[in-house]
This record gives structure tokens, sequence and C-alpha cells, in this order.
């Protein structure tokens, strides 16, 4: 395994031509807003379907939290959708393990799958509540710091604020 190397841009994560796009997705992986609507909306009926098979086969009371499940990318330019369950920020309590099995959990499933690139979002940084500067250090480091065969890990930001956010991160 080489090392990964991390891009960072700002952009829509629906329009990334990449082998899987990951999605922030809720437990129920029915879809909802942010990032898991997009991916929804843009990926078509394909994607929901799949999840609802999921909900249905596998995951009765929901992906648990930090796990990761790949489905089709359906009409995005991907190839997979990889969902992953990001915690709620809670500012009493650490879970920033949970946070980081969000991205070691979508690695292990794109090494499955055989991607050699997948597109990030910012998981856990918008309606979950947790702090950009943290999202970014922690996503940035368990990216770089777990094996893998992805040749590049691209985290699209929405926004500026998150994309300076994770250039800080990241060093550059």
């Amino acid at each position: 395994m080489s090392a990964t190397e991390i891009v960072l841009l700002r952009g829509d994560i629906t329009d990334q031509d990449v082998d899987a796009v990951v999605n922030a997705a809720n437990s129920a992986l029915l879809g909802g807003g942010g990032v898991d609507g997009a991916i929804h909306r843009r990926g078509g009926p394909e994607i929901l379907a799949e999840c609802r098979e999921l909900r249905t086969t596998r995951y009765p009371d929901g992906l648990p939290t930090g796990q990761a499940v790949a489905t089709t990318a359906g009409r995005l330019p991907a190839r997979w959708v990889i969902h992953t369950v990001g915690p709620v920020y809670a500012k009493r309590e650490d879970r920033s393990g949970l946070l980081a099995s969000c991205y070691r959990e979508s690695l292990r499933i794109a090494d499955e799958l055989g991607a050699a690139t997948v597109a990030f979002p910012a998981v856990s940084a918008g309606i979950y509540g947790w702090p950009l500067d943290d999202a970014a250090r922690i996503a940035i480091g368990t990216v770089r710091d777990t094996p893998t065969s992805v040749r590049e890990a691209r985290f699209v930001l929405f926004d500026e604020t998150a994309y300076n956010a994770f250039h800080r991160a990241h060093g550059r």
C-alpha cells in the first residue's frame, strides 16, 4: 500500500468523477438534508432502492454510527456511494473516535470495492454540529494514518469556510 494523496477541493460532491463518493448519511439510510439529500436527489431512485434493501436485510435498526456500507451511485458520475453515519457532536462527551471510524470504515469499504479514488464530505460538520476545525483535523489525520489502497482521497468542501478549515488541518 502506498501513501494516499489528499486533495482538497471546493465544490459539489455530486459532481465528482471518482470511484466512490462518501455520503454523510443518517442511520435510516433513506435520504435527508445536506450532502445526504443532494446525493439521493442527483443519484436517483436506484440508491434509495438499495438503501431500503439494506434496511430490510442487514440494518433493520439503522446503520450504526461510525460504520459504513456501499450502494450503487445511480446517476452520479461515481461508481459507488459509501454511506457512513457520523456522530452528532456532544460538547460533554468525546465522540471523536466515532468520527474517525467513519473515515476508516469508508476507506475499508473502498478497499473492498477496489476503489482507487474516493471523494469525502466533511462528515458531521453540518447539521450534526461538529466544530469545523476539529472535524477537519480528525478527517485529515485519520485518512492520512489509515493504511489503504486508495490512491486519492478527495475532500470536497461546499464552502470557503470548510475549505479553509481543511486546508489548515492539511498543513498547506
